[in-house]
C-alpha cells in the first residue's frame, strides 16, 4: 500500500524542491520543467518495477494474453524510454503525452488485476484497491497534461510584449 505514496513522493520531489530553492532566491520557478522531470522520476521507477517484480507483472495480464514476460519487459523499456526523454525539454512534450497515452492504455491492466486479486502491491486487496488506484491514475494523467504539457506550452510561447518588439 506504500506503493501510490512513493509515487506521489517522487512525482512532487522536484517541483516541491525547485519551488523552495526558487523562493529563497527570488528565482523564477520554471513549474514545467519540473514537473516534468518529477514525471520521468516515476516512470523510470515503474521501469525499475518491470525486472524487480516481472513474475508479479506477468499475473497483472490474463493468461490468454501470448509472450507475457516479453510484453512486461518490452513495456519496461518503453516506460524507461518516456522517464529519460521527460529531462529533455526537447522531448518533453511527446514524452508527457505518451505517458498519458500510457496511463489510460495500461490501466486495464491494473483492472484486472485488482478485480483478481493479483499480490503485487495493493492488487491483492480485490476491487477495492481500484478506489485508491483510479484517484492515482487520474492525478497522474492530470500532471502530465496540465504540468508537463499545457504549461511547457506556455512557457515556450512568446509574451505579447515580446512579440511586440
Amino acid at each position: 500500500m506504500t506503493t501510490p505514496l512513493i509515487i506521489l513522493l517522487l512525482l512532487t520531489a522536484p517541483l516541491i524542491t525547485a519551488f523552495i530553492v526558487s523562493t529563497t532566491k527570488g528565482a523564477e520557478l520554471c513549474v514545467g520543467k519540473f514537473s516534468c522531470w518529477g514525471l520521468g522520476i516515476v516512470f523510470i521507477f515503474f521501469s525499475l518495477g518491470h525486472v524487480v517484480k516481472a513474475e508479479g507483472m506477468i499475473e497483472m495480464l490474463p493468461a490468454w494474453v501470448p509472450l507475457r514476460l516479453p510484453i512486461i519487459y518490452l513495456t519496461g523499456v518503453l516506460e524507461l524510454i518516456i522517464g529519460i526523454a521527460l529531462f529533455f525539454p526537447k522531448y518533453q512534450i511527446n514524452a508527457a503525452k505518451a505517458a498519458v497515452l500510457v496511463f489510460i492504455i495500461f490501466f486495464p491492466a491494473n483492472i484486472y488485476a485488482a478485480i483478481n486479486g493479483v499480490g503485487l502491491g495493493g492488487h491483492k486487496w480485490g476491487a477495492i484497491y481500484l478506489l485508491i488506484r483510479l484517484p492515482l491514475q487520474i492525478t497522474l494523467i492530470a500532471w502530465a497534461y496540465y504540468l508537463c504539457i499545457k504549461n511547457h506550452k506556455k512557457s515556450i510561447q512568446p509574451t505579447a510584449k515580446a512579440s511586440a518588439d
